[in-house]
């Protein structure tokens, strides 16, 4: 595998970063954090016209066919930016209509590959698909994202399947407080709604969209961390205390390179089990559940330290570090935490 980003990675990055800078910046995200909506028209149309909706896609049924180590370098600019999208959930439905032998759901491909149609994922419970409960008929499952915009599910039904629904008639949207303000949260409830099954319980293909979840899930959170210790360094240069900038205090120069220890290293972590999957490596699964193990762990712990390097004014709402820790609470929980990864690393393992 690569071990730096090509040209064509290095300008995905790109590219989005100016997209968000310019539809979200932090002006944006204070204002959605404020409001009552769960999602962002300007921001989520701006990032669907550079082709994220059909990331994953095959370029022949009108994707831009590339792999998943590309979509974790879209989800890491992402999360740093703290956007609201559920850019995670678009990209996997869009990928698993595609790759489904339902010729039913071929009509949702196009508006998923366009960002028409907004998907989101309902799976629920610690990303272990033989232990999801709902169905399409009935059942409920929480920590739905931008569950009010979406129009279709992907949802994870009882025994290990993945079904798509339709928002509508039999589907009820409950908003959840929550404590990440970037992404609003619902919680979801299925009663005779419009459905297709896209994989059957027990498809491989199901543990591969949800091992995918995982990684770029952990690119989130390195983003995320990489965006707080940017902001930090750049603060602690700029900040005077005794006539000099506190960049110059040891104690926090090493507060700071623990900061960067705890991100840099972790980011091979997340290409190597971006490549692992794409690769269909027998170890795929085990990176995926590494990944999204330590980048959580790492994500919450960075953005606590940033934080206290900014003293007082990290505290408070309107400088908006509390944006990207509350993001890290949410990475660290969502389909399972770092414990429960960490174990199932271990029967991988065969330990």
């Amino acid at each position: 595998m690569r071990f730096h980003l090509n040209d064509e990675q290095a300008a995905i990055q790109s590219a989005i970063k100016g997209t968000l800078a310019e539809t979200f910046p932090t002006a944006r995200l204070h204002e959605f954090a404020d409001g009552e909506a769960d999602f962002d028209t300007d921001s989520w149309h701006a990032l669907m016209a550079l082709g994220l909706g059909g990331l994953l896609v095959a370029e022949d049924v009108g994707g831009v066919g590339l792999t998943l180590v590309d979509a974790a370098l879209a989800a890491e600019v992402i999360g740093a930016a703290a956007a609201p999208g559920p850019i995670i959930g678009q990209v996997l439905t869009a990928l698993a209509v595609a790759r489904s032998a339902n010729p039913a759901v071929e009509t949702y491909l196009a508006g998923l590959i366009s960002g028409e149609l907004v998907a989101t994922l309902a799976l629920g419970g610690d990303g272990a698909p033989e232990a999801w409960t709902a169905t399409p008929e009935t059942g409920e499952v929480r920590f739905v994202q931008s569950a009010a915009a979406a129009k279709v599910f992907l949802l994870g039904v009882k025994g290990g399947g993945l079904s798509l629904v339709e928002s509508g008639a039999g589907v009820t949207v409950t908003p959840v407080k929550s404590t990440d303000r970037s992404r609003r949260l619902s919680s979801v409830s299925f009663a005779e709604a419009k459905s297709h099954e896209l994989f059957a319980p027990g498809d491989p293909f199901v543990r591969k969209v949800v091992d995918a979840a995982l990684v770029l899930l952990a690119a989130d959170a390195l983003g995320g961390a990489e965006h707080c210790v940017e902001i930090s360094v750049a603060y602690a240069q700029e900040r005077q205390q005794f006539g000099q900038p506190i960049a110059r205090f040891q104690a926090l120069k090493h507060q700071l390179a623990h900061m960067a220890l705890d991100v840099e290293p972790a980011r091979a972590l997340v290409w190597y089990a971006a490549y692992a999957h794409d690769a269909d490596l027998p170890d795929a699964s085990r990176a995926a559940a590494i990944a999204k193990a330590h980048l959580a762990d790492r994500y919450v712990a960075v953005t606590r330290a940033a934080i206290a390097a900014h003293g007082g004014i990290g505290y408070t709402w309107e400088y908006g570090l509390n944006y990207w820790f509350r993001r890290a609470v949410f990475d660290r929980a969502y389909l399972g935490s770092p414990g429960v990864h960490r174990a199932r690393a271990a029967a991988l393992a065969g330990w």
